[in-house]
């Protein structure tokens, strides 16, 4: 008997969390300036009537909780990888210039060719975001035999950042419009996003997540070091490509909708891997559960703190982020690259 307990333990761990995220889900979209009760809410999904608890179930909460899970399981499973890849604890999706990629050229489309809804810009996002991925894989494999390592990877993603960063406050500076757009994506939100936003973004999200499942077995392999994983006949190189691309194909889906959604990717692979331990066959689909839930969670706290208006998701995962970010620098020794 007690053989089978680390199974059913093991067996436990993801069903509770994906209780978590149906619960955290239920709380979004029972929850906000007017508080839905679960029978109507209940009756606005399978027997809507047109009342006012339906309009506001069904055409602003279902379509904001879906958004919510999808951009918590995308950077949940990109910083699992990307702290795989780097061997960094403190490393986080953002890394490989996807954010401020994505910023850039969605400023770049308001100001030159005058979109001005979510629904055009977030294509010139995800666009940005892929640009400058592939763009620091690009200098951080130069005089490399093998591709990037996670040095010259770390010191690229900080250099591309930095410099895209610089040219988007340049930009924001001349159009008020731009600034506008600009500071609310900053802050990180997935309120005021239609429906037509999820599904916008599903096939980067879902394509990401295999890529991302494929490349598990890889990186358990690469934890090792290259030497023991060339060893083992894995190609380190299409290893380490194949996870950049699912954390490119997952950020660019996540921020470009989103905005800049800043701890998910850091905290929650840590959260998951006192869970899952190091197999990142567990460890992926742990952490992408937790962000889920850890997203919305903070999205229905800023509900409920600045009642009857909000704070952003982003801005509530950084108050509670930080402090956990501080703790987690002291915890650890120095990382060594």
């Amino acid at each position: 008997m007690s053989a089978l307990r680390p199974r059913r333990r093991g067996a436990g761990v993801p069903a509770a969390l994906v209780v978590a995220v149906l619960a955290a889900a239920v709380l979004s979209v029972m929850i906000g300036a007017k508080t839905v009760p679960p029978a109507d809410v209940w009756h606005a999904l399978w027997f809507p009537g047109g009342t006012e608890n339906d309009i506001i179930v069904r055409s602003l909460r279902v379509p904001r909780t879906v958004l919510g899970v999808l951009a918590g399981v995308a950077l949940g499973v990109a910083g699992a990888l990307m702290q795989g890849h780097t061997r960094n604890p403190l490393a986080d999706p953002g890394l490989l210039g996807v954010t401020q990629g994505a910023a850039f050229a969605m400023v770049l489309a308001i100001i030159v060719f005058g979109v001005s809804d979510i629904y055009g810009y977030i294509w010139f996002g995800l666009a940005g975001a892929l640009i400058a991925s592939v763009g620091v894989f690009a200098i951080g494999a130069v005089g490399g035999r093998g591709g990037p390592s996670p040095l010259t990877l770390a010191l690229a993603g900080t250099a591309v950042s930095a410099f895209l960063y610089a040219l988007t406050s340049g930009l924001v500076l001349v159009d008020e419009q731009a600034m506008d757009v600009f500071r609310f994506w900053q802050a990180g939100s997935i309120a005021g996003r239609g429906a037509g936003v999820a599904w916008q973004i599903l096939p980067f999200i879902v394509a990401g997540l295999v890529l991302a499942m494929a490349n598990a077995p890889g990186l358990n392999a690469l934890s090792l070091g290259e030497d023991v994983a060339r060893s083992l006949g894995r190609n380190v190189t299409a290893t380490r490509a194949l996870g950049i691309t699912a954390v490119t194909l997952l950020t660019a889906g996540a921020v470009a909708a989103c905005g800049a959604l800043a701890f998910i990717g850091l905290i929650v692979p840590h959260l998951a891997r006192a869970l899952s331990g190091p197999d990142h066959r567990k460890l992926v689909p742990y952490s992408g559960l937790l962000g889920a839930a850890a997203l919305l969670l903070a999205d229905v706290t800023g509900r409920i703190l600045a009642r009857p208006g909000e704070l952003e998701a982003g801005v509530v995962l950084a108050l509670l982020g930080a402090p956990f970010f501080v703790m987690l620098v002291r915890r650890r020794k120095p990382v060594r690259l």
